[in-house]
């Protein structure tokens, strides 16, 4: 039987957990495809409050919750389709609150009338990707903060 989490959508106050999560996820788990390097400066962009609060306020955020309502998970839209984020705690990953998050945002997404999902996708999570319908447009190397790292546009209509 398939666990599914409780959600919600992240406020302001969520913003420590969301730093957290996000660093320690890109650390020690996409290291296995890109750099120490790569990995410290990509980490690095959500070392800001400031930025973390231009985001909820441009954003569309949603949290998965462990039984404890700590955030395991989230998920960020952007009102036009641009999915423009998608973490899950290192503790927690392969249990289905990946797919859980791309679900719940793409039935939202829906509900607002948007038809076409895209993103820039790391190489860790282009085939968790694929499996769930998107395409590759492109491969494409991005800046994070000083460094160029290699990550994937990819697409799904809705």
């Amino acid at each position: 039987m398939k666990t599914t989490y409780p959600t919600r959508t992240v406020t302001i106050n969520d913003i420590d957990e969301l730093r957290n999560l996000f660093r320690s996820t890109i650390q020690a788990v996409n290291i296995q495809n890109y750099t120490p390097a790569e990995i410290e400066d990509w980490a690095s962009c959500g070392d800001s409050t400031i930025h973390w609060k231009n985001l909820l306020s441009t954003l569309y955020f949603l949290a998965a919750l462990d039984s404890e309502g700590r955030i395991i998970g989230f998920v960020s839209i952007r009102a036009d389709g641009y999915l423009h984020s998608m973490f899950v705690h290192k503790d927690w990953q392969r249990k289905g609150i990946a797919s859980q998050l791309l679900s719940e945002i793409e039935a939202y997404a829906c509900r607002f009338g948007i038809t076409q999902i895209t993103s820039e996708v790391s190489i860790t999570a282009r085939p968790f990707f694929e499996k769930q319908g998107y395409s590759v447009e492109k491969s494409q190397k991005k800046r994070a903060k000083r460094l160029e790292m290699i990550n994937y546009v990819m697409k799904k209509e809705l």
